[in-house]
């Protein structure tokens, strides 16, 4: 079934036309490989059980890691310093594994195949997981509680149950940047009303991945606090059975595009290009460069990238010699001597993100500090209301909630309002958002550090050297986790939208990769500041440390504020960085209709 190029006059936005099907206009396939059907294909019925599925996959990930730190003390028997490295170590790992999913997905596999193979990566993982603590770990039967600890475990066992979880990092890694991007390429950029619902996708998209920790956070959360592992990790494995199962049932509805072809060889390009022609004469104004000529480049059809000033040594790659011009043929010149301004363009794209992406580092200790320090603060405070035991991770439940409340709030709200100030069909910036974000976070800090310095004079008041649950209500620790809710939307909703928005056309899952490798370094970053700290504050048995095993002899608000500062500092090189970066611009599409 071919595809006509007919020409769009005024926004024709029918589904069919002269009873033909209208195609997309940004090149989607269909699943036989064939120009994507506007009617059949993507839109919000595919876009939906992505969302669906992605809930599914959140609540089977949250459910091994929201309360992962309590079973490598409870069940492992380390010490809570330890536990809180380990967390950190094994959740960077998660999203370090991004990278190889975008790698592999943009090169060779494309999304769909790899979030298919990475979601069963993920199930083999959990079933894994499941039956090692259920056979080895839990020993003896009924231990991993608060009361009752596990005993000791072989080297055998140990390493079973690592490499369970390190499976489990790998699917969940590999699969979170691609399914991202492939949510959003189920719309048509080209077509306004599509392009408006790709905007919408994100805010939704994280909803999602929110709301579907809140089942692991409240009732996995409660089952695990109790000692029942077991269940809690096979209701996990469950959820992520179901969702590799519905994400398969909509191939035929999904869109496609085609691997672009592997990227670093691409970047390099430009590098050796320009290396070898350092010497090379240039026009100041770029007129004579190297392109395609037409309104796409490429055998993909990428859009072009107009050419931008910066990073001047670059263009050289791009200068066509007198060498260049007597051996250059459209279909086989050598792109090791001579690269295209798109493609140079996209060097420069990515060396403008690099600080961006460098400044939210930071902001993703802060978040960090959810699934390690703010459980371990939680579990010291007062846990229970009559006799009703709340789990210390079941507080992050705020979080969530905090997290689709400013979704509503922000998108109904805050951007309409700030749009009428602006006088613009557009309120903040994704570059504006994220610096809001980061604001909160330091609020957050400022909170957490609080709550600390008053749950620590109530214990001192009880008993210093006591190892029971402060007095300090565990509710005293909601404004942090609000404000930490708050904090995600403006930073990693905006995250998504810029590095995915922000990235070229063949790097639109290594820029959903962006923010997962930034919440990545952020949880290295985190375990070597708690060593850091702990290696510089520990004295003696008298004086612990900042994060001893016993909070009520250390001093956590200490470390609360430390990041409090140390974020104040970061937003200021943000602002800096902002203020530098340059917005890509392409070259706008031929405004065609495709109809069979």
């Amino acid at each position: 079934m071919a595809c006509l190029n007919v020409c769009k006059k005024g926004g024709v936005d029918e589904k069919v036309k002269n009873g033909r099907e209208v195609c997309t206009l940004d090149g989607t396939l269909d699943w036989h490989g064939r120009p994507a059907i506007r009617r059949k294909t993507g839109s919000w019925v595919a876009a939906t059980l992505i969302l669906v599925n992605q809930g599914l996959a959140t609540l089977a990930f949250f459910g091994v890691g929201v309360n992962l730190v309590l079973f490598l003390t409870r069940v492992v028997g380390q010490d809570n310093a330890e536990a809180a490295n380990n967390v950190s170590k094994w959740t960077g790992t998660v999203y370090l594994f991004s990278l190889v999913g975008a790698f592999l997905s943009e090169t060779y596999l494309g999304r769909y195949k790899t979030c298919a193979v990475f979601q069963a990566i993920f199930v083999l993982g959990l079933v894994s997981l499941s039956l090692c603590s259920y056979i080895f770990l839990i020993k003896p039967s009924g231990c991993g509680s608060d009361q009752v600890h596990c005993g000791s475990h072989s080297g055998f066992h140990l390493a079973l149950f690592y490499l369970s979880i390190y499976l489990v990092a790998l699917g969940n890694g590999g699969y979170q940047p691609n399914i991202a991007t492939f949510g959003a390429d189920q719309f048509d950029e080209e077509d306004p009303t599509e392009g408006y619902s790709k905007i919408a996708f994100f805010s939704y998209f994280y909803l999602a991945l929110n709301l579907g920790s809140l089942f692991s956070n409240t009732i996995l959360g409660y089952f695990e606090d109790e000692g029942k592992w077991a269940i809690g990790f096979w209701a996990s494995t469950a959820s992520a059975a179901l969702a590799l199962v519905l994400f398969l049932c909509g191939t035929k509805r999904y869109r496609h595009f085609k691997p672009q072809g592997n990227p670093l060889s691409r970047f390099c390009q430009v590098l050796v290009a320009a290396s070898r022609k350092w010497k090379a004469e240039m026009t100041p104004s770029g007129e004579d460069l190297f392109e395609f000529e037409g309104k796409d480049c490429g055998k993909n059809g990428d859009r072009k990238i107009l050419h931008t000033q910066g990073f001047k040594f670059l263009d050289r790659a791009a200068v066509v010699t007198s060498e260049d011009f007597n051996q250059m043929d459209r279909e086989t010149y050598n792109p090791w001597l001579l690269c295209t301004v798109t493609q140079v363009e996209e060097v420069k794209c990515v060396l403008r993100l690099l600080p961006i992406w460098l400044c939210t580092i930071l902001y993703s200790v802060v978040f960090t500090q959810m699934a390690s320090l703010f459980v371990e603060q939680g579990a010291a405070m007062k846990t229970t209301i009559a006799n009703f035991h709340i789990p210390p991770a079941s507080m992050s439940s705020f979080d969530i909630l905090s997290v689709a409340a400013f979704i509503f709030i922000y998108r109904r709200v805050i951007d309409p309002l700030v749009a009428m100030r602006k006088n613009s069909a557009k309120g903040f910036t994704e570059l504006q958002r994220m610096g809001v974000g980061l604001v909160i976070a330091i609020l957050a800090m400022i909170a957490a550090g609080t709550v600390e310095s008053f749950r620590l004079r109530h214990a001192t008041m009880e008993c210093t050297n006591c190892e029971g649950s402060s007095s300090l209500s565990i509710f005293w620790q909601i404004p942090q986790y609000v404000l930490i809710g708050a904090s995600e939307v403006f930073m990693y909703v905006g995250q998504l939208e810029f590095f995915n928005g922000q990235a070229p056309d063949g790097l639109k899952s290594f820029g959903s990769a962006l923010c997962m490798t930034s919440i990545s370094l952020g949880n290295y970053v985190s375990s070597l500041l708690v060593t850091i700290v702990m290696k510089i504050s520990t004295r003696s048995d008298d004086l612990p440390g900042w994060i001893p095993s016993n909070l009520n002899k250390g001093h956590l608000d200490r470390f609360f504020f430390l990041l409090a500062a140390l974020t104040a500092a970061d937003l200021m090189v943000y602002i800096l960085c902002a203020r530098w970066y340059k917005y890509i611009k392409f070259e706008g599409k031929q405004h065609n209709e495709l109809i069979v």
